[in-house]
């Protein structure tokens, strides 16, 4: 049943949660295993859960010998193509003392528009969490072109929502809250609950760019929030480090409410 309120979350049935690059890439890599304890804990009390986790190539960059995220598309894809191994790898540690087992989902925004591959994507994920395994959901950066420039996982957890008819979704962030403005600025204010079909017109949610590491911000999260949220599904904008407090819904973040 979708989630009308935050305090839902605790009994849906099935969530995806959306995790980016800075918060668990890098020197953040500690945060994959508290994550991961916060997932185990919804999974374990019967919540279908579907991650959708950027920082494929901010994984990889290290691993070859980059000092920062390249710019060119040929290299973006090869620390992709390096950095997913690890992180799953990575994910797959920490969910292993939990007996889970984590099921490597690798899409475009385009896979998801064509009927066929919609289809069977659709049909891998229900087989998939009916196993009670964890899909761990990133855009297909080695084969991507527009998308691994201009795309962001913020928009893809949305559309992975609608695809497995999600209950709810997490987007999490580097901060708690979305803000009438930049945080940085003295008049900002904390954004408690978003009306579905709500004016934002007025507010200010910055730069898309945020990282160096990563694509994303306040803008794609609230595009990617109201996306899903007018299809039914209700969202949820919070930090990283706060992922237990929301599945245990807690009152924190900005809720985006579903239209009904």
């Amino acid at each position: 049943m979708t989630a009308l309120t935050r305090a839902d979350l605790p009994t849906a049935a099935r969530i995806v949660v959306k995790v980016g690059s800075s918060s668990i890439s890098g020197e953040a890599a500690w945060r994959i295993p508290v994550l991961v304890e916060a997932l185990a804990e919804a999974h374990a009390r019967g919540t279908e859960i579907v991650l959708v986790s950027s920082g494929a190539i901010a994984t990889g960059i290290p691993f070859l010998q980059l000092d920062a995220r390249p710019t060119d598309l040929a290299t973006q894809q090869a620390a992709a193509a390096v950095g997913q191994n690890v992180l799953i790898y990575r994910y797959q540690e920490a969910l292993h003392p939990h007996g889970i087992v984590a099921g490597q989902v690798l899409l475009t925004t385009g896979d998801l528009e064509h009927p066929t591959s919609r289809s069977n994507a659709r049909r891998a994920m229900e087989r998939l969490l009916g196993l009670r395994v964890l899909p761990i959901v990133n855009e297909n950066d080695t084969v991507a072109t527009q998308e691994i420039r201009f795309g962001d996982n913020d928009r893809l957890g949305a559309l992975v929502a609608q695809l497995t008819g999600a209950d709810a979704l997490v987007l999490l962030s580097d901060v708690e809250s979305l803000y009438t403005r930049p945080p940085s600025d003295p008049s900002a204010e904390p954004l408690d609950i978003v009306a579905a079909g709500a004016d934002l017109s007025g507010l200010e949610f910055g730069a898309t760019v945020v990282n160096s590491v990563g694509t994303g911000g306040a803008a794609t999260k609230v595009s990617a929030a109201r996306l899903a949220a007018a299809s039914g599904i209700g969202v949820l904008v919070t930090s990283a480090d706060l992922v237990a407090e929301a599945l245990s819904g807690a009152e924190i973040g900005t809720w985006f409410e579903p239209a009904v």
